[in-house]
């Protein structure tokens, strides 16, 4: 096994030195905007938009972005998704769709039906394969390379709608596992296949003892839940005692820093942490190396980029679009400015709104870290708080008062003439709540200027101290416990009003 891992690992190190991207960002996104616009043109949105004129056209980007307006979901379902659930073909895509991955991500709205083609599928795998080559830049030895990899996602029992399956992504790929990853993939097919979030996760610590785990990959909130899980099943202090070889956890879905203290007291030594971006609509960026918060878009996987400047004169204050919302494409962007992201891939998603905000950090080497999403900040007096800002505070302040805050939600409210925030933070040690509202507001200050002169004028602030399994709790009682769901760092007001009567039935 010794020279089986000195052999992967000398692969590893061999096949990502040849996959580093070496021309320019603009050369790798044009190119992919005219495969996909080549591939795409006999489709009924291709000939529609004029998808084989734009190809003739002297700049292809600009002829693109001209001719094709802005979708979000509702507005792409409307006008074309809702075909391909009718089973046409050639819709926005060649061929007819024959898997979509349900999504609410965390807005709690009904599912969305997000198109997954076999193309999709081949893209996120490819990106799959550059995360794993990106592990030569960790130090990680050669025999864990022979380890296996824990993949804690959707249920891989994809319903069936006749004529298509329907399913969480995750559960979509690891359905589709390559041939040669099932020997060392985790838990299996079998106990992947357990709808029941909690059945499954009884089985997945049942069994761990048996499993030689080297990494781990899923969204934080759960693997912490089943790791908590396996100790408890095995009287086991920390996980090393159950999987010794543990080195890695790859993580998406919400960002790590609020996790962080707590995955500290699972472990019984430090590992490494890869973070990822994964969407429904697409794989788009993972960190390509250690010590960093930023991640590396994958340029030249298949997926076109725009990006809006995420500011008044492209978003209302809902974090709407406007009518006038300008793109720029991966050679306009610059740093230290908030971007909306568009995509358009080889699902029949064009110059699609995902929802998500980022910022470049490192615009030559294309690495960005998510801000938070175009509705989910908190501005109700102009404080302009993102949810970056937010995950930031809450790690600051868990630091600094020695605790581990597993969850967190905030509301914004009137408060008679003025506004304020609500906090619920899921903590199950004892802490004083002034405390925690004392430290969480300064190093909000801190972080967001905007904050600070609201904070000293209009703005109250208020924090709540429940049980953190009370957030699961919730979760459950809406139907979005799972591998995938997430809790909304930023609460609606028709939610909240649902969320406070769940929490006054008793549940404190």
């Amino acid at each position: 096994m010794a020279l089986l891992g000195s052999l992967l690992k000398r692969g590893v190190a061999l096949q990502s030195r040849l996959a580093r991207n070496n021309a320019p960002a603009l050369v790798y996104q044009t190119k992919t905007l005219r495969k996909l616009l080549r591939k795409a043109q006999q489709t009924a949105f291709g000939k529609h938009f004029g998808f084989g004129e734009m190809l003739n056209a002297q700049s292809t980007i600009k002829a693109f972005q001209e001719a094709v307006p802005i979708y979000d979901y509702d507005s792409l379902f409307d006008a074309w998704w809702h075909r391909t659930l009718e089973q046409e073909a050639d819709v926005c895509w060649p061929g007819r769709v024959s898997y979509f991955a349900l999504s609410s991500g965390t807005s709690g709205s009904p599912s969305k039906y997000i198109p997954i083609t076999k193309a999709q599928i081949k893209a996120i795998r490819r990106a799959g394969v550059k995360c794993y080559l990106n592990l030569d830049q960790f130090d990680l030895g050669a025999d864990f390379y022979t380890r296996g990899m824990m993949m804690l996602g959707g249920t891989t029992d994809l319903q069936d709608q006749g004529g298509y399956f329907t399913g969480d992504l995750t559960g979509i790929n690891a359905s589709k596992i390559p041939f040669w990853l099932r020997g060392v993939s985790k838990p299996g097919q079998q106990i992947s296949n357990i709808a029941d979030w909690q059945e499954r996760i009884h089985e997945i610590a049942k069994h761990a003892p048996k499993w030689d785990v080297g990494s781990m990959m899923g969204i934080p909130s759960w693997i912490q839940l089943m790791i908590e899980h396996i100790l408890a099943e095995h009287k086991a202090a920390h996980i090393h005692e159950i999987w010794p070889n543990l080195k890695m956890f790859v993580h998406g879905g919400v960002a790590f820093e609020p996790y962080r203290k707590g995955f500290d007291r699972l472990l019984g030594e430090p590992i490494e942490y890869m973070d990822t971006y994964l969407a429904s609509e697409g794989f788009i960026a993972a960190q390509a190396r250690p010590d960093t918060r930023s991640m590396r878009m994958f340029l030249n996987n298949q997926i076109f980029f725009e990006f809006i400047p995420f500011n008044s004169s492209n978003f209302t204050e809902q974090g709407d679009l406007k009518p006038d919302a300008q793109a720029q494409a991966i050679h306009e962007v610059q740093l230290d400015q908030d971007y909306a992201l568009l995509m358009s891939t080889p699902a029949g998603a064009w110059r699609y709104l995902i929802g998500d905000t980022i910022r470049f950090t490192d615009v030559e080497a294309a690495e960005i870290i998510i801000t938070g999403r175009t509705k989910h900040f908190l501005s109700i007096c102009g404080e302009h708080l993102s949810v970056d800002n937010m995950n930031q505070a809450v790690e600051m302040t868990s630091q600094a008062l020695d605790t581990h805050i597993q969850e967190f939600t905030v509301v914004g409210l009137p408060d008679g003439d003025s506004f304020k925030h609500r906090w619920y933070l899921g903590c199950d040690n004892t802490i004083e709540p002034a405390n925690v509202k004392a430290t969480l507001d300064k190093h909000l200050r801190s972080l967001n200027a905007d904050y600070a002169t609201e904070r000293d004028h209009v703005l109250g602030m208020e924090v709540v101290i429940i049980p953190a399994r009370l957030f699961y709790e919730w979760q459950k009682h809406i139907g979005r416990l799972g591998g995938q769901g997430k809790v909304p760092r930023v609460m609606k007001r028709d939610r909240f009003v649902q969320w406070e009567s769940f929490l006054l039935q008793d549940n404190t």
